[in-house]
């Protein structure tokens, strides 16, 4: 059983991943990082997760790296410190690379990793309480951190990356919207049930389109060409014509009914 987050059923096909350590204001740390890639590692191979919607208890989202965690660092011994950094580095790349599409309902503040958090889920909803930053220059790291270099310039532009993480600035939930690092800010009191039905949403699509939407968008933001975007595109239809679920689709859209798809 995980110490530092929640995970449980929230709708049919839906997982709610609540990071709790609202003490430290689920600031992470070296055991968090541990449970949620044990937890990331499972969900590939979890055919009844189609969606997963990622918050925070208590007051915030996540307050970032918990240095206050004395097994957090290590100032001694290099070899081990270079370990634990990439450990914390595999946390964000395994977010983003499973097969569930990810609904970040961002409750409260998101720094640093908090932050990295929200940008590498698929789709975010914020509070308009909700505030934003990248403030490792502050406190002597670089901001570029887990992965903030790749996902920052790709959501915001280069520009307004390299102003948030060369300043430590934080970006209240209004700007986020109209910059686009959020999709829509609602109420607080309607955050989780705004996510969770948006998750329910994607659950009732047939998982392998979803699975491969989400794959074939990961890679063509970096596509070389228009053509390598297409031909990529093209390959991924074909596959998914040859799935149960597109045979079950065509069935449902001739005798008008609602599809029921089974991820085969």
């Amino acid at each position: 059983m995980p110490t530092t987050f929640r995970f449980e059923d929230a709708a049919a096909g839906v997982k709610l991943l609540t990071l709790d350590r609202p003490d430290r204001l689920n600031a992470v740390n070296w055991r968090m990082v541990s449970e949620l890639e044990e937890c990331f590692r499972g969900l590939a191979a979890a055919q009844d997760v189609r969606a997963i919607v990622l918050t925070g208890a208590g007051r915030a989202f996540c307050a970032g790296l918990d240095i206050k965690d004395p097994n957090s660092f290590d100032q001694e011994n290099t070899v081990h410190a270079y370990d634990l950094q990439e450990m914390f580095g595999r946390m964000c790349t395994h977010l983003a690379e499973v097969p569930q599409p990810i609904i970040a309902a961002v409750n409260g503040a998101a720094s640093g990793a908090g932050l990295v958090f929200s940008v590498a889920s698929d789709i975010r909803l914020a509070v308009p309480e909700a505030r934003f930053n990248m403030a490792n220059v502050r406190i002597g790291f670089s901001g570029c951190d887990l992965g903030s270099s790749y996902w920052l310039p790709r959501v915001l532009g280069l520009g307004l990356a390299s102003e948030l993480m060369l300043t430590g600035r934080f970006m209240g939930a209004e700007e986020a919207e109209r910059r686009g690092l959020v999709n829509r800010v609602v109420p607080a009191d309607e955050l989780l049930d705004a996510a969770i039905e948006m998750a329910a949403d994607i659950a009732r699509n047939s998982p392998f389109a979803v699975r491969m939407t989400k794959q074939v968008l990961a890679q063509n933001v970096d596509a070389p060409s228009l053509r390598a975007a297409v031909e990529l595109e093209n390959r991924t239809q074909i596959l998914c014509t040859r799935t149960r679920d597109f045979e079950e689709a065509l069935a449902a859209f001739q005798e008008k009914r609602e599809p029921e798809f089974t991820g085969s």
